[in-house]
């Protein structure tokens, strides 16, 4: 493995300044020929970015710089080794809802329309959904949330993994940006110091910018070898970018697993439900076609046993769970209506008043059951010299309000603008400096979201008279005081205030 040196804040990298240009590479195939070949490329291949990690967010950061005047003619590399990167069609219209699925906020729907890449999605199975009901197992009360509320539409979509990766795939290789595939692994990273000298002459081969510290080199698994000016890591939770830049992480494992699964309705569903359990919490999500999407919080040894159980013992759980199982239904009498907040100025919600309804019951599993185990970990630095971290690489939350891929397309976002700025200015992607602006951007809000996760998560996590009666108000407070309510819609929507009044 080679030596990977970085630098810090007041060394050369922050002080030295070159005119920036795109590589040039006239030939610029989606999958890169070479791969796994390397005695047939004469030599390495140089880039301006690449993009370590072919999932949602690391296509989406392409898609992103495809969209942007000035980053639409870079040439990127993609190293991944997932081998549906190298198919143009991988989706069946008859295929069954995959188990992984993700909750597309207002923001990142905007955000995907406006990279180019949301049309792709609605030629596929998407449900938008503009209500849901949250309650918990003591039957002390619920609450719920319209998308009139807010004066929105939607309150968010739910999407296939796979249907956004396709319709991210599809987008990118319709742009100009110059981009290969590389279908192979990241196995080491090597970043020099800057170089003494006050210019580089940016038309130096490739070896002497690297030696100079003007470029990064990635070995890669396959024997191929590739420099470029910034490296992003779209690598997920346990990446090898951030391995190899030294970024340390801050975090802690739940001691809960996830349950995630396809069930069946013999009506379609139209609303998000989500139920806190003893163990965690359950939701249960629309996809379309009278299918959810199910994500069972629970311990390890019941995540285990729900995993193995029959189909029938399966379902009339989730039926159960769902109803009256842990705890009686909800009502608002236990703490009073909505007289209750009736001298708060901003009114009551339009829809403090709708009735707590049962989910629709489950029929059938469509697909198998799948378990991962649920973790929080935060990069304690998402930049170091020509690195940044996105999407999980730099941040693992708990599914419990489906925020996670959410936060990856806003890094996305806002790594492709600042990289579009320092462009303008004639500042090498790599530095330092300039990548501070995206951390910046990005840290404080993620930290928040994942605050405000681990909050509930531990909230719910303890079973005691007094602290679920301060749940029930708060649950109270939120059904019933507008204010708060349009607060706490518009931050899950994706718009980044804090979820208190406005």
């Amino acid at each position: 493995m080679n030596r990977i040196l970085t630098t810090k804040a007041g060394s050369n990298v922050n002080r030295l300044r070159i005119p920036w240009r795109p590589f040039s590479n006239d030939a610029a195939p989606v999958i890169c020929p070479n791969a796994g070949n390397p005695e047939k490329g004469s030599e390495a291949e140089q880039y301006d970015i690449a993009i370590v990690g072919g999932g949602m967010v690391g296509l989406a950061l392409a898609c992103s710089l495809a969209s942007k005047p000035l980053t639409k003619h870079l040439n990127v590399v993609i190293v991944d080794s997932n081998p549906a990167l190298g198919a143009k069609h991988f989706i069946k219209k008859d295929d069954l809802p995959d188990p992984r699925v993700s909750t597309i906020t207002p923001a990142t729907i905007s955000f995907l329309k406006d990279i180019g890449a949301w049309r792709f999605v609605e030629q596929h199975r998407h449900a938008y959904f503009d209500k849901m009901q949250v309650w918990d197992y003591t039957g002390l009360s619920y609450a719920k949330y319209n998308a009139r509320d807010a004066d929105k539409e939607v309150l968010g979509c739910v999407v296939e993994n796979k249907v956004l990766l396709s319709s991210l795939l599809s987008h990118v290789q319709n742009t100009e940006l110059l981009k290969k595939i590389y279908p192979s692994r990241l196995t080491s990273m090597s970043i020099l110091p800057n170089s003494s000298s006050s210019e580089v002459n940016s038309t130096l081969s490739m070896t002497s910018l690297f030696t100079h510290g003007r470029l990064a080199k990635l070995e890669l698994e396959d024997g191929n070898s590739l420099y470029a000016k910034l490296v992003v890591g779209a690598d997920g939770g346990k990446s090898r970018v951030r391995e190899l830049a030294g970024i340390r992480t801050t975090g802690w494992n739940y001691s809960q697993n996830a349950i995630i699964c396809t069930v069946e309705h013999a009506v379609e569903n139209h609303c998000a439900w989500q139920r806190f359990l003893p163990s965690g919490p359950l939701a249960l999500l629309p996809i379309g076609d009278k299918f959810s999407n199910i994500v069972w919080t629970m311990t390890p040894k019941e995540s285990s046993d729900f995993k193995s159980m029959t189909e029938d013992d399966f379902l009339k759980a989730v039926n159960h769970a769902l109803d009256y199982g842990y705890g009686p239904h909800p009502t608002s009498s236990i703490l009073g209506g909505s007289e209750l907040f009736s001298w708060l100025k901003g009114g009551i919600s339009s829809s403090a008043n709708d009735c707590f309804e049962v989910p629709p019951k489950v029929v059938k599993l469509a697909s198998e059951r799948m378990a991962f185990p649920l973790s929080l970990r935060h990069a304690n630095d998402y930049v170091s010299k020509r690195v940044a971290l996105i999407g999980d690489a730099a941040h693992t939350v708990h599914p419990l309000a489906g925020q996670g891929v959410n936060l990856g397309f806003g890094d996305a976002s806002s790594l492709s603008s600042v990289i579009s700025e320092g462009i303008a200015v004639g500042t090498d992607v790599g530095e330092v400096r300039l990548l501070k602006k995206y951390e910046a951007d990005r840290k404080p809000a993620n930290i928040m979201m994942m605050a405000i996760l681990d909050g509930f998560q531990k909230a719910y996590s303890v079973d005691f008279g007094p602290l679920n009666i301060l749940r029930a108000a708060a649950f109270h407070g939120a059904n019933h005081i507008s204010p708060l309510k349009r607060s706490i819609i518009s931050y899950a929507s994706g718009e980044l205030r804090l979820p208190l009044f406005a």
